[in-house]
């Protein structure tokens, strides 16, 4: 069998919200923070192995929106742009129950639990599988312990409402912390590894 990392990307407040109370488009408190030079670094450092990028429905619609503009753009700044030309070119797998065709190049859309999915997905091919932005796939793959790396970063902010990250039922599991770097607007990148 293959032994394909499956590693993830969040953003979350500091009371652990991925967005705020307002709804999944109540991204201020996080996007205040996405062009600071510590989350152009950790943009960077998320997809450097990686051969497979999993998205939700939300997320493929809304990076669709925005993330081949800034591949187009040569005036962005250089991390961005690998970065979203990256996302443009490698081969993605959209999880949906709902979209009948695909929203990208290079992508099929699939209508299957998460961990169904990777597991698949780790049978074959080399390369990391990186799970983008998409928290409740994230949940479900870390119940299913499914996932080897966790890179987070950590905005100082606290919403006080909004979806909750790390919610009961999780099972207990312990990580390692590979690496981290404090910005100078106080958010920390964080890189965390299963210890298995």
């Amino acid at each position: 069998m293959s032994t394909r990392r499956v590693t993830t990307n969040i953003s979350l407040t500091l009371d652990g919200r991925y967005h705020g109370s307002a709804g999944p488009a109540d991204l201020g408190a996080i996007v205040t923070y996405a062009s600071t030079e510590t989350a152009r670094d950790y943009l960077s450092g998320i997809h450097a192995e990686a051969t497979t990028a999993v998205l939700g429905r939300g997320n493929a619609e809304g990076f669709l929106g925005y993330w081949p503009t800034v591949a187009a753009d040569e005036n962005a700044d250089p991390r961005d742009r690998a970065y979203a030309k990256w996302l443009v070119d490698v081969d993605k797998v959209v999880l949906s129950s709902t979209l009948t065709e695909s929203p990208w190049e290079r992508t099929r859309v699939v209508d299957a639990p998460a961990a169904e999915v990777i597991t698949e997905l780790k049978s074959s091919g080399t390369g990391d599988i990186l799970v983008n932005t998409s928290p409740t796939i994230v949940a479900d793959l870390l119940a299913a312990d499914l996932i080897d790396r966790l890179h987070l970063m950590i905005v100082p902010e606290i919403a006080g409402g909004g979806a909750l990250f790390f919610t009961d039922g999780l099972p207990a599991s312990r990580w390692t912390l590979t690496s981290h770097t404090a910005g100078t607007s106080g958010e920390l990148a964080l890189v965390y590894d299963r210890a298995r």
